[in-house]
């Protein structure tokens, strides 16, 4: 295992962030630890697309699997993640519409 400080994460942290999914998870596991199967039907995405998108954020570091039985359920890597994601929420962006498209994406 690699442990990564500063820019590193920032970078890993932006590329998890750049899925809309994603962020959604991270939203949803910033509020409470969540079943995969939970995750996919509250996000109303499917298990398997739930299930890639976790093992990417756990790659990333940003999750973790904690096993309950015979189930895994997730949590954040470290809940100053939890406060991070709250405090990158309530920040307003002035954004040039011509620009940016409603989701982040660049329409240039």
């Amino acid at each position: 295992m690699e442990l990564l400080t500063q820019a590193p994460v920032l970078s890993r942290f932006g590329y998890a962030v750049s899925d809309a999914t994603r962020a959604r998870i991270l939203l949803a596991l910033s509020e409470a630890p969540a079943y995969p199967s939970d995750l996919a039907h509250a996000l109303g995405v499917s298990r398997q697309s739930m299930s890639n998108h976790l093992a990417c954020l756990r790659g990333c570091g940003l999750v973790v699997a904690v096993q309950d039985g015979r189930r895994s359920r997730y949590e954040l890597a470290d809940a100053r993640l939890g406060h991070a994601i709250k405090d990158l929420i309530g920040v307003v962006l002035a954004v040039d519409p011509a620009c940016c498209a409603p989701d982040g994406e660049c329409v240039a």
